[in-house]
Formats: C-alpha cells, sequence, structure tokens
C-alpha cells in the first residue's frame, strides 16, 4: 500500500488563516451560555405475574448483551425481633454463604465460572438478591440465583464467621468518629426502641445471641412471594425472562408474612448537644439533625433542591462557607435520608478542633438562612445541577434496577423519572422556602459533637446553645467486645 503524501505544515498557515478571519473571533469575556437541561425519558416498564403470584417489573435495554435481576422482599431491620437485632441484615448477607447444597467455596466457584456475580443485602424495610450476568449464561446463573434466594444453608461456621467480622466493625467504631456521631444521631433522634435508632448490623449482646436457627426461621418466615417482587434490566424480553423467572421461583409459597408495626418518630421538641469525648482528637465530628421525610412525601422534589442549595453539592452554602470562606474542613455537607417513614435530616462537618464553636455557629446559622426566600439566580444553578445530573442515575443497568426498585418499593408511579426534570425545572422559590420552614429549624435540632472535650467544652459553654450532655465512647457502645482470635 502506497503511503499517504506528506503535506508540509507551513502550506496550511494560509488555509488556517484564512478559516479564522472569515469567521467570528470567539469571545472569551464570559462563560458560554448553558442551552435548556434535555428531557430525559426512559423505556417503559413492563409488568407481568408469575403462577406464584410474584409480580416481576422489566426494563429493556438492549445496548449490551448484559441483564441485571433483582429480587426484592419487604422485610427488613423493622422486622429484627427484640433482643435479636441485626437478624434480618445478617441473614440477608448469609444468603451467599452456601445454599443449594453447595458449600460457600462451591457457590462461589460456579458463580465466577459463570462470569456473573450475585450478592445480598438488606435495609431498614426490605431485603435484596441481586444477580449480574452475560445473557449468554442468564438460565444458569438465574438457577444459581434462585438457589441463594429460596435454599440458603446457613451453615454454623460461616455464621460464626460472619459474627466475628460485625464485632470487628463494633471494634473499628470506637477509633472512627464519623462512625460515633451517626450512631449518637440516629439514637439521639429515634431513640434505642426504635429499628432506625439501631445500628444496622446490631449490637454486642444481639449479635451473640442470634443463632443458626433465628437465621432459617427469619427466612423462612419472611422470604415470601406474597411480599416480593423482581426487577429485571438488560437485552431482555417478556418472552425471554419469563420462562426462566417461571422455573425460578414459580413454585414458591405464596403466603404472606405479618409486616411489623413501626410507630412514626416525633420531632425534636428543643435543641440540645451530646458532646463525646475523644481525648487528643485534633478534629470535631459536628452533626446537627431532625426528624426529616419519608421517600413518599409530596416535598420530595422541593426537598432534594433545597438540600442541593444547602449542602448536597461542592458549590453549596456549607460548603462554600466552612470550606472555601473560612477553610474549616476539607468538606461541608447537608441530606435528606428518605425511608418508609420520615427518615433523618444531618447537616454536619468534620472541622479543626480550635473552630468547634465557630463552625457550629455557621452551620446554625446557615440552616436559619435556608428558611429565607432563595435568590433566583442561585436558585437556577441548583435546579440545573439536579436537572442535567439526573441522567448519571441510569448509566448502568445496576442504577436503572436501583431506580427501578424505588419505584416499586414505595408503590410511586411508573412514570415517576420521566417527569422528574419538568417537575424539577417548575419549582420556584416559594415552594423551597416552604419546605425549609417546614422541615429545617435550628432552634428544634440535635447536635452531636465527636472530638475533645477539654478543648471544646469552654467554648462550648460560652454559647449557651443549649443543655450539654457528655459521653465516653463506652457510654454510647458499651465495652469493647472481644473478637476471639484478635489477640
Amino acid at each position: 500500500m502506497r503511503p499517504l503524501p506528506r503535506v508540509a505544515p507551513l502550506l496550511l498557515l494560509p488555509f488556517l488563516a484564512a478559516s479564522v478571519a472569515v469567521g467570528q473571533a470567539p469571545d472569551r469575556s464570559a462563560p458560554p451560555q448553558l442551552g435548556p437541561p434535555p428531557s430525559f425519558r426512559h423505556a417503559p416498564i413492563q409488568r407481568f405475574g408469575l403462577s406464584s403470584g410474584l409480580e416481576v417489573y422489566l426494563l429493556e435495554k438492549h445496548e449490551v448483551p448484559i441483564a441485571q435481576v433483582v429480587l426484592l422482599v419487604r422485610s427488613g431491620q423493622v422486622d429484627d425481633p427484640r433482643g435479636k437485632e441485626g437478624l434480618a441484615t445478617l441473614a440477608a448477607e448469609m444468603l451467599t454463604d452456601g445454599a443449594g447444597g453447595r458449600s460457600a467455596l462451591e457457590l462461589a466457584d460456579e458463580i465466577d465460572f459463570l462470569g456473573a456475580t450475585i450478592s445480598a443485602a438488606a435495609g431498614s424495610h426490605t431485603s435484596r438478591v441481586s444477580l449480574w450476568t452475560p445473557v449468554a449464561k442468564l438460565e444458569a446463573a438465574m438457577a444459581l440465583f434462585a438457589d441463594v434466594a429460596l435454599r440458603p444453608a446457613f451453615p454454623e461456621e460461616e455464621l460464626e464467621r460472619r459474627r466475628a467480622e460485625r464485632l470487628t466493625t463494633m471494634l473499628q467504631w470506637r477509633d472512627d468518629p464519623e462512625d460515633l456521631a451517626r450512631i449518637a444521631m440516629n439514637r439521639e433522634l429515634f431513640g434505642e426502641g426504635h429499628p432506625y435508632g439501631v445500628p444496622s448490623i446490631g449490637t454486642e449482646a444481639s449479635l451473640r445471641s442470634i443463632s443458626v436457627s433465628d437465621l432459617r426461621s427469619f427466612h423462612d418466615q419472611r422470604y415470601r412471594s406474597s411480599d416480593a417482587f423482581v426487577v429485571a434490566v438488560g437485552d431482555l424480553t417478556p418472552d425471554s425472562i419469563r420462562p426462566l423467572l417461571e422455573s425460578a421461583f414459580g413454585g414458591w409459597k405464596a403466603q404472606k408474612a405479618a409486616r411489623s408495626a413501626v410507630a412514626e418518630s416525633q420531632q425534636v421538641a428543643e435543641r440540645s448537644i451530646t458532646l463525646i469525648d475523644k481525648p487528643g482528637a485534633e478534629q470535631t465530628v459536628i452533626a446537627i439533625g431532625r426528624i426529616g421525610a419519608a421517600r413518599t412525601t409530596p416535598d420530595y422534589d422541593a426537598l432534594e433542591l433545597l438540600n442541593t442549595i444547602l449542602g448536597g453539592s461542592f458549590t453549596s452554602r456549607l460548603n462554600r462557607s466552612l470550606r472555601e470562606e473560612h477553610g474549616w474542613t476539607y468538606g461541608a455537607r447537608s441530606r435528606f435520608e428518605y425511608r418508609e417513614l420520615p427518615g433523618p435530616f444531618t447537616a454536619g462537618a468534620a472541622v479543626e478542633t480550635s473552630a468547634t464553636d465557630s463552625a457550629l455557629v455557621e452551620i446554625l446559622n446557615e440552616l436559619a438562612e435556608i428558611r429565607e426566600p432563595v435568590p433566583l439566580d442561585e436558585l437556577e444553578r441548583a435546579k440545573r445541577y439536579l436537572a442535567l445530573g439526573f441522567p448519571r442515575e441510569f448509566q448502568s443497568i445496576e442504577q436503572i434496577a436501583g431506580m427501578v426498585s424505588t419505584l416499586v418499593a414505595y408503590d410511586l408511579p411508573l412514570e415517576t423519572y420521566n417527569t422528574a426534570v419538568d417537575r424539577i425545572l417548575a419549582l420556584d422559590a416559594a415552594r423551597i422556602q416552604a419546605a425549609a420552614e417546614k422541615y429545617i429549624d435550628p432552634d428544634r435540632v440535635r447536635i452531636v459533637l465527636v472530638g475533645d472535650r477539654v478543648r471544646i467544652e469552654p467554648k462550648l459553654a460560652a454559647l449557651n446553645l443549649g443543655s450539654v450532655r457528655n459521653m465516653s465512647v463506652d457510654d454510647l457502645l458499651g465495652p469493647p467486645p472481644v473478637v476471639e482470635g484478635s489477640e
């Protein structure tokens, strides 16, 4: 093959000069104006049922020959028996520790041989088993998936391994101020008697009390097709996936489990402070919290936009103030955790110890100021940030399956995401102010500080922000657990 003729660079200069002369010189005095955010629509979510009563939600995505199948059971941490806290999450994690007559290693080998991934976990109100697989291996992978979900072994030796892992995690909490603040805040907001107020992995006492029979009983009573659904996403059609699901789950028992009654928590009535002593700490973790909102609240879109302005993005007010203007922290944030019942709203940061009092006051000031009308330019920036970023939630089939699962778990309309961008762009300052006044009140919050009490307490007392309760790490977590073989 003959080489292409080379063109001397100097011969190109007249053509380049001519093209610049003809075209208008670019204006670099200001950033280019953004156009309107594009609308977003996903493929239709199809729905059909199996003979067992199990409902299936399918979103076809044919670009790549892979599939994600998720089984969700409407049972989770809220169903932990009293004294057995952590049972739901432990049962879910152990589904992959041997199933269908296979040991944990045998099961893992078969899954790996197919190039698939099967995982399981539990949350507050649901437990899920997830399968990712090449479509060419879907039939074999689906059989393993069904064994994991319906026929787990719960071997004694794997329980002891998981128990040791969790006890080790509890030891690690003691050295992590972020974990200490999170545990303390949940307990302050919801109380030790509420499932939201207890760590999802339980306590040392509850963890040590859980037996193999507890795990098998929980699985038998809670994993029922009448209280479950399947979400499938990928290179699939109803005709291709239905027979495989029917073979895997068509014979699943259809009895309905009784749902645990969980009361909605009372809102914080007054401001108070809990100071957890970490002697010698160079930073203080500040957490400020209230009861927030459920996922089904009609205020959801307004709260997402409100939080974007307050502390949900890098350019939010909290981060701009505490990080950019004052240099007290690497990052400040706020968030609403949406669940079936109202979850926590929290705001905070890890700041240098000497700035604890100043940073605390600044966060409270920002919580007060967000209740005032938001300037139009700031509102528009936040709306574009949310609208332009929304499609990121649908980049992979795993993400899409998670998004569809949320719709079904909370009984939201299947078209919810197709109108999300329009709903965001339609929000105005009055809606944001109303949401802020309803959900944020700096005079009625729980404040948790984790840091060096000797250096924090004198300045904290001078602020007179509310009653202060001092705690040690042992007061919060109890004595350190003993983990066999860790010495």
